[in-house]
């Protein structure tokens, strides 16, 4: 009988693929899974559009907590080599934390192996597909933005402008919170990266076709209305291409040079006047080369839109899907901060990341080799049984909480500062402003194995 650990060559079309691969640990799942074909879900995009398969991370928290996962077909994507789910708190923070064996720079942060080795290469200038000491590198260029002084002086404008949007709702009686609240990360990263207002479309379109691009909502990006943009955001519109299927038919990865090609000119011609005292002006100082300044540009619109979209949503749909602590923050608005980094936990904004193993290890007893693929499951690590009591309880006076939404070690994220102000000006303005809020009709989840997110979440609250 083939054990774990075990490696056969892959044939295909009459050949033998060069590379091999780890099969599935079929004899610990007997009998303590459903089916294996259940616990492999967790690879599905659409598996979260439905939710988060809580029940099925608690089984392998507690009987395979690094459990093998075979990356099947998802629509025009084709099959990949497969990976190691890791799903316990105290094995993903090891693994985050570990970059020496478990590389960020190896084979890239996102799950999906780019489409060929110029790809891969390209994206290791990316601050998140780095590992020290470059990356330690690449976050010293933007650490100005992000100083203790730097966020002092965002959190008033920040507050401010979250007023701003619920007043411009409080008398319609009724929104789309998930469109509302995608506003005040676009607004922040405009003014932190010295755009112009009027191009703040252009960042609402950019994430949507680059992180959502297993949605079909979401995967053509954004409709944006030409007229309104400055002339750079006309033309990087203008230079917006959807790159043709490679050979094989298999669709072009969004995060390739050929798909981000817009985006990287406006980046340039932003850079060429930029604002002074801008985070564009810092990079520009910084000593970045040219594929790594447009994957600064790149990565920042990513890292400070995708997680409060995520996040602002999902944590206010936990506070109206459970009254009691809902009221509780109205009686107690001191508690906003723990509320939030509860909402943090309960509703884990990113599901999972990817590291590459440089070396033969172990982890919680599985044998892992040189070259397997590694996912991190924040979305279970934030739901373990082992780092918190009652896990599936949302308790907004939650303490200690040691979740980890924004990552762990290294890469923890440089903007989780503006992150948690900018949640909490929304939660706070929302919730004090708009009487009897309640959720109007069902959530609608977005198809993602990376975002734990909302498209839309309707509610409606008493007006005068």
């Amino acid at each position: 009988m083939l054990r774990l650990g075990h490696r056969i060559h892959v044939f295909q079309g009459g050949g033998c693929r060069a590379e091999t691969v780890c099969l599935p640990p079929i004899e610990p799942l007997v009998g303590e899974f459903r089916d294996m074909a259940t616990a492999t879900d967790i690879f599905l995009p659409e598996t979260f559009a439905r939710g988060v398969p809580y029940d099925l991370f608690r089984e392998l928290r507690a009987h395979h907590p690094v459990t093998w996962i075979p990356e099947r077909p998802v629509g025009a994507w084709p099959a990949g080599p497969g990976y190691w789910a890791v799903v316990r708190h105290a094995d993903v923070k090891k693994v985050l934390q570990d970059y020496e064996t478990f590389s960020s720079y190896a084979g890239g942060a996102q799950l999906r192996d780019p489409d060929t080795p110029e790809d891969l290469e390209f994206l290791r200038s990316m601050i998140v597909n780095q590992d020290p000491p470059e990356h330690s590198r690449l976050r010293r260029s933007i650490a100005a933005a992000f100083s203790p002084r730097a966020v002092r002086e965002l959190a008033d404008a920040i507050e401010e402008r979250a007023a701003h949007l619920v007043d411009s709702v409080a008398d319609s009686g009724a929104v789309d919170f998930a469109e509302l609240v995608a506003d005040l990360p676009i607004w922040a990263l405009c003014h932190i990266l010295g755009m112009p207002q009027q191009d703040c479309p252009l960042i609402y379109d950019w994430t949507n076709r680059v992180i959502g691009y297993q949605d079909a909502d979401y995967a053509g990006g954004a409709r944006v209305d030409p007229e309104s943009l400055t002339d750079i955001g006309r033309m990087s519109l203008a230079l917006r291409t959807v790159p043709a299927p490679r050979s094989g038919g298999a669709p072009v990865n969004p995060r390739s040079r050929a798909a981000l090609a817009d985006i990287f000119a406006y980046a340039h011609a932003l850079a060429d006047a930029p604002r002074p005292g801008s985070l564009m002006a810092r990079m520009q100082e910084g000593g970045l080369n040219r594929e790594e300044f447009e994957l600064m540009f790149f990565g920042l619109i990513l890292a400070g839109n995708a997680t409060i979209r995520a996040s602002a949503p999902g944590g206010l749909h936990a506070l109206l899907t459970h009254p009691q602590e809902f009221q509780r923050l109205r009686a107690q608005p001191e508690l906003l901060d723990s509320a939030v980094e509860e909402m943090l936990r309960f509703w884990s904004p990113g599901i999972m990341f990817r590291r590459t193993c440089t070396r033969d290890t172990e982890l919680a007893g599985q044998r892992i080799r040189s070259g397997d693929k590694v996912g991190v499951y924040m979305v279970s690590a934030n739901r373990d049984e082992a780092a918190f009591v009652e896990p599936d309880r949302f308790d907004i006076a939650r303490t200690p909480n040691d979740h980890i939404s924004f990552g762990y070690g290294p890469h923890y994220c440089s903007g989780a500062h503006i992150a948690r102000i900018e949640l909490k000006a929304m939660i706070r303005q929302t919730i004090e402003r708009l009487p009897d809020l309640e959720i109007a009709s069902p959530p609608v989840r977005m198809t993602s194995n990376f975002v734990n997110g909302l498209k839309h979440l309707p509610i409606r609250w008493r007006t005068a």
